[in-house]
């Protein structure tokens, strides 16, 4: 690594559900840090923003927006990426899709099957299509953002809970398969309450200035990526502001 300021220099680094909240702010984070950082998301008009962000601060970093439930699409990122490197670095796996919170007996199945889709077959679909180029680095490194509800069941979050505890299990499933045959190592991070629009949604009355930044996240993020961490590793940002 680098010792100029830019610990990531030279890193290639993909973040999904980099337009907003903590996928945002991780992106600008890790640029800051060196890196060059996929954007991806379904709102182009954010992602462009967050690119003029980066580049303003003269971070490097490519758009390629994408929605990841539709058919293919992480395949032809993959594809897109491999064309121009020849490796991924940081894999950021941060875009999640939050139910209406309601009873187990309520949940809307349409809600249910798109966070399913967003939190739990996209994230199978991007370790498949990755994991090349993820084990091309050498020192290929995946970060999945949960949520505590993952493994602390909660009244009227089951919807959203689920897909996370499945998400974990995937995450850890994938770090016990690929340890001992390459430099893959994953950790799991819990946010914890971040300002973010999910947050708000989630939490109608709560006020935002409550609840820590998504730069908090960004930063513990680099972090923990420089520090480096055994695979497997759990992660909580502890700090509120």
């Amino acid at each position: 690594m680098a010792d100029n300021g830019k610990p990531l220099e030279g890193k290639i680094a993909l973040v999904t559900g980099s337009s907003h909240g903590i996928g945002a702010a991780c992106a600008v984070k890790l640029a800051k840090a060196g890196a060059h950082v996929v954007l991806t998301g379904r709102d182009v008009k954010a992602l462009e923003g967050i690119e003029d962000e980066i580049h303003a601060e003269g971070g490097q970093s490519t758009i390629a927006p994408l929605d990841l439930t539709e058919n293919d699409s992480i395949a032809r990122l993959a594809s897109a990426i491999a064309s121009r490197w020849d490796r991924i670095d940081i894999l950021v796996i941060s875009a999640a899709y939050l139910p209406t919170l309601t009873p187990v007996t309520q949940i809307d199945p349409k809600q249910f099957n798109q966070a399913i889709t967003t939190n739990l077959l996209a994230t199978q679909a991007l370790l498949a299509a990755f994991d090349p180029l993820l084990k091309r680095s050498g020192q290929g490194r995946v970060i999945g953002m949960t949520s505590s509800v993952g493994s602390q069941p909660r009244a009227f979050w089951a919807a959203y809970g689920a897909t996370k505890a499945a998400f974990e299990s995937l995450l850890d499933s994938y770090a016990q398969e690929v340890e001992k045959i390459g430099g893959v190592r994953v950790a799991i991070m819990d946010p914890g309450a971040t300002r973010t629009k999910m947050r708000a949604k989630a939490y109608p009355g709560e006020d935002p200035i409550s609840v820590k930044p998504p730069e908090i996240v960004g930063e513990q993020l680099v972090d923990l990526l420089v520090k480096d961490f055994p695979t497997s590793h759990r992660e909580r940002v502890v700090k509120t502001s």
